[in-house]
């Protein structure tokens, strides 16, 4: 749990404070300092009676009482510290620098352990071990340099990497990037970066709150709470943007259908995001830039007016927006035909809008009035403005800034030179702007902000009854309990028939008609074995196809249907440990495994949330029909998805489910094959 004395205390005291600022205790005693924390200040050091000017004490038993202590001592000695501290002194709080805990050895996770129930027993909360400290308004608790100034409108950072903070720190800072707050949770012995964000969700402030997030995990320690309090703090108005290293194959390689060669903990991550409406971000650059474009204001709609006086970026930026799904419309009619006398000839006006190379800042201010108010079909503003080097550009990123305080659509400023104009650069930062170096960096993280999903995670009170699935031991279902089971959620099922017997093939195959599809029962891979005949066109070859697969080793029967024709279409459910239920859907048949088109979110699922995965496949095109074919009903897709969904709260011992090929005609959807696994 965090609390006030951890964000706020009143005194702090450094366990293993130095006067050498090359060790973690000198450096953060030493930032403590410079950042001119107000409170009471002490350091423990048995060798010294003043430590950089203030006072020590050579033992934790002689302290007065403290809020928090920060310790930067040997791994060893934190635990007898710890409990003088939480048990004489009245410490609520903790930060733990060092290192050789939980990271290192068994032993050293049994020492956190110990360090955590001491500090709980006692109401304290605990940021590390393992860990460069906390940076908020109240002081700068960390052994690390840069040490940023804190804006109350930049961005919180909360890493369960020290060395990434510091590094994301460092991207961001030469760009303008300002922070509210940096937390590095380290091993998250008590509280992780999950913990951290509940406690910003629990006492939002409208008012003062920073609106940003940045988030850097390794690990998902509780997935629902990151879900819940990330899609809260987002329908606050917060914009959260997140990287999630150490991706996971294990799943694949231990996977017994195409639901779970898909699924991972990576995937988990990636559909917690969607729901939670996060940006995912795979580098620290990009996560930057991201920060850097939800900074901004953001536009109301995807129009784009791309303003330059140099060609080639803006032909880069334009690609970038295009293949983001944003636009860059053409700039017509006489408000532009007005616009282009009033620059040099030459000038292009189409958009993006070249005003060449000898370009003053009197036009540029031109051109930013008229897509502000003469051209209705633009939404925001890019503009790109470097220099050669041979004159100053003070009066450019001047009117840039001025005109990014007085217009209502968003302007996002280009300035590539940052080495013949990094004093004007400078200044254009110092006035609390932030810097986008690369336009096609730029470009991308705009398409990642304005074309994120969700949230679409609500908070709901779910009935879970495992008693029918209860009934049947561990492993795949048998197809007639399969069938019962998917019928109850109200997802159509093709008429079918498990037959042991020749007879019982026959009888059935005269009821249903020709064409059928016979498969074997028992085998997970079935068409791998050839445990699947399609297009059985007479009783003779009834016959046939039923000796042929009772051949199969570990055969015993068979499962007769008619054979359907449509689109191929893929669902599936797989529960991941953390997680939850996964929910896939996809293109069906060979193509999920060879195209790998899908998209998966977490259960529980809503309409809005099913279609929007529908709607993202990359084979959507097909659904819509093409080519003389009709399309697919998809708002019936979405209807299976959520039946899917509402199975895995009703029986939550389902471990995986695959519907794999649906049959889409244009007004219906049948399950043909359905595997349903049970893991208690």
């Amino acid at each position: 749990m965090i609390n006030e004395k951890l964000l706020n205390p009143g005194s702090i005291v450094v366990i293993g404070g130095s006067d050498d600022t090359r060790k973690p205790g000198g450096r953060v005693l030493e930032n403590l300092i410079k950042g001119n924390y107000a409170g009471r200040l002490y350091v423990v050091n048995p060798k010294a009676d003043r430590v950089q000017g203030i006072r020590s004490f050579h033992d934790v038993k002689d302290l007065p009482r403290v809020d928090l202590a920060i310790l930067a001592i040997a791994a060893r000695f934190t635990l007898p510290a710890v409990e003088v501290l939480a048990r004489e002194k009245g410490v609520k709080a903790f930060i733990i620098l060092s290192a050789g805990f939980g990271e290192e050895s068994p032993e050293g996770a049994e020492l956190e352990k110990q360090i955590v129930r001491v500090i709980e027993e006692n109401g304290g909360a605990l940021i590390g071990p393992n860990c460069i400290g906390v940076i908020t308004p109240a002081y700068s608790g960390v052994f690390t340099t840069p040490v940023p100034k804190l804006d109350p409108n930049g961005v919180t950072l909360i890493s369960g990497s020290g060395a990434t903070a510091v590094f994301i720190v460092e991207a961001g800072m030469p760009n303008g990037l300002s922070f509210a707050a940096v937390y590095s949770v380290g091993n998250s012995a008590q509280n992780g970066v999950e913990d951290v964000l509940a406690y910003m969700d629990e006492h939002f402030d409208p008012e003062n709150s920073s609106k940003v997030i940045l988030l850097y995990l390794e690990a998902i320690h509780d997935p629902l709470s990151l879900l819940r309090h990330a899609s809260s703090l987002v329908r606050k108005g917060y914009r959260i943007a997140a990287v999630k290293a150490g991706t996971s194959v294990a799943g694949s390689l231990a996977a017994s259908s195409h639901t779970g060669a898909m699924t991972g903990s990576d995937e988990a991550a990636a559909a917690l995001f969607r729901k939670a409406g996060i940006v995912r971000c795979y580098s620290r650059e990009e996560l930057v830039t991201v920060a850097g474009v939800m900074s901004h204001p953001l536009p109301e709609g995807k129009n784009f007016a791309v303003i330059t006086h140099a060609g080639g970026p803006a032909v880069m930026l334009t690609d970038t927006l295009s293949e983001e799904g944003l636009h860059v419309p053409p700039l017509t009619g006489p408000a532009a035909e007005a616009l282009k006398d009033k620059l040099f000839p030459g000038s292009s006006v189409k958009n993006p809008v070249d005003f060449l190379a000898t370009g003053t800042a009197e036009q540029l201010g031109y051109i930013i009035d008229a897509c502000e108010k003469d051209f209705e079909n633009i939404d925001a503003m890019v503009v790109i403005f470097g220099s050669p080097g041979l004159f100053p550009v003070d009066d450019v990123y001047d009117l840039l800034d001025q005109k990014m305080k007085s217009c209502r659509k968003p302007i996002f400023p280009v300035l590539p030179s940052v080495i013949n104009v990094k004093r004007e650069i400078e200044n254009f930062i110092a006035r609390g702007r932030i810097n986008f170096p690369d336009e096609v960096v730029l470009g991308r993280a705009l398409g990642k902000v304005l074309n994120r999903p969700g949230p679409f995670f609500e908070e709901k009170t779910i009935e879970k009854k495992e008693k029918v699935v209860e009934d049947f031991p561990e492993g795949y279902l048998n197809p007639f309990t399969v069938h019962r089971l998917l019928t109850e959620a109200g997802i159509p099922v093709v008429k079918e028939k498990v037959c042991n017997s020749l007879q019982e093939a026959l009888a059935f195959a005269r009821e249903m008609g020709f064409p059928a599809v016979m498969k074997a029962v028992g085998l997970v891979h079935k068409s791998d074995a050839g445990g699947v005949i399609t297009g059985i066109a007479s009783e003779k070859e009834v016959e046939e196809s039923f000796g042929k697969i009772m051949q199969i080793e570990g055969v015993d029967s068979v499962l007769l249907q008619p054979m359907l024709q449509g689109t191929e279409l893929f669902a599936g459910v797989k529960r991941e440990p953390g997680f939850g239920h996964i929910v896939l859907c996809g293109l069906g048949g060979i193509f999920i495994e060879v195209l790998r088109d899908y998209m998966a979110t977490l259960a529980p699922l809503e309409e809005e949330e099913a279609l929007y995965l529908i709607r993202h496949l990359k084979g959507y095109k097909l659904f819509r029909g093409t080519r003389g074919k009709p399309g697919i009903d998809e708002r019936a897709f979405s209807r299976i998805l959520m039946a899917l969904a509402r199975m895995t709260e009703k029986y939550p011992a389902i471990a995986e489910i695959d519907l794999n090929p649906l049959l889409a005609e244009e007004n219906r959807i049948t399950v043909v094959d359905a595997r349903i696994r049970i893991e208690k």
